[in-house]
């Protein structure tokens, strides 16, 4: 075994015998008895310096940034382009007309491109499990999961989240019919950052699947890249039991479906009540700490290659 040789027993006991020391415990670096606040502002702080190496890094090449991030922007827009192409042909979508759906779209695109900037490269974890290069993160004095999400950080995904505030741009001043209040109003920020901690959370845990199945980044992309497109149409356009699934088990109807059909003043296909589109903050705290979990089992189940 060649990682950790000057490591410490921990690193090397969890590699070699699956026995880890209580310095690994909480399946990321632990510095003895610091506690949950210190351990998270300690990989807060460790993901800023992981990403602000990757943005020096970036911006030391400008006109290749401002290319892909151009590339990246042009090519998300397509799918925008296609929903106009299709209302070229039609008047309504199952029933909602082209700002209602530029809505949902913005609302998704948005929610997903800022969890894609933040926590992106979580699906090359499978990668990273099968070469034995995830050992060289288990010997660094900062946690797993910062050093993974921060990894390769890519600042060229901002396109995508400039294309939908774009298109949720238009959406806002071409929406015909919607009474505006207060509390509708704040709810769109809510939205966004509510929906973009949800696909953090299936990005994450995505990846703790990835240590199982450690070949399973499509299986990831279908619930994560799948699952904003699904959000960019009405719930109306699929079957009932699609839709529970999406609401019940695997909660992205939170993301924009339930609070955007509260704003658009649209009645939502399973009769649940009007309260429930302020939720999104709560599922999203509840994702959030079912990922942590299974991120943790995951890891703590790690075992090493050897190579």
């Amino acid at each position: 075994m060649g990682v950790g040789v000057g490591a410490g027993v921990g690193v090397d006991g969890a590699v070699e015998t699956g026995v880890r020391s209580e310095r690994w415990t909480g399946a990321d670096w632990d510095d003895g008895p610091l506690g949950r606040r210190e351990r998270l502002l300690d990989g807060v702080r460790a993901y800023r310096m992981i990403a602000a190496m990757w943005i020096r890094s970036t911006m030391a090449y400008r006109v290749s940034f401002a290319m892909t991030t151009f590339g990246n922007f042009v090519a998300t827009g397509l799918d925008f382009l296609a929903i106009v192409l299709m209302f070229s042909q039609i008047d309504r979508l199952g029933g909602y007309s082209l700002p209602e759906i530029a809505f949902l779209y913005g609302l998704s695109a948005m929610a997903f491109g800022i969890a894609d900037l933040v926590v992106g490269s979580m699906d090359r974890l499978g990668r990273r499990v099968r070469d034995g290069t995830l050992d060289t993160l288990l010997v660094r004095p900062a946690p797993v999961l910062a050093q993974v999400a921060a990894d390769r950080f890519a600042l060229r995904r901002l396109g995508r989240i400039t294309q939908g505030l774009l298109v949720l741009g238009y959406a806002l001043t071409a929406l015909d019919g919607v009474h505006w209040t207060v509390l509708k109003v704040l709810l769109l920020p809510v939205m966004v950052v509510s929906g973009g901690a949800i696909f953090c959370a299936v990005f994450v845990g995505g990846a703790a699947f990835q240590f199982v199945a450690r070949d399973a980044s499509e299986v990831q992309n279908a619930f994560t890249y799948g699952g904003a497109t699904l959000l960019q149409y009405p719930p109306g356009l699929f079957a009932q039991d699609l839709v529970r699934g999406v609401t019940f088990v695997f909660p992205l109807a939170f993301v924009n479906w339930l609070p955007a059909l509260y704003v658009l003043g649209r009645p939502y296909p399973l009769d649940l009540p009007e309260w429930v589109a302020f939720l999104p903050p709560l599922v999203a705290v509840g994702c959030c700490s079912l990922a942590g979990l299974a991120w943790r089992a995951g890891l703590r189940s790690y075992r090493s290659t050897g190579s």
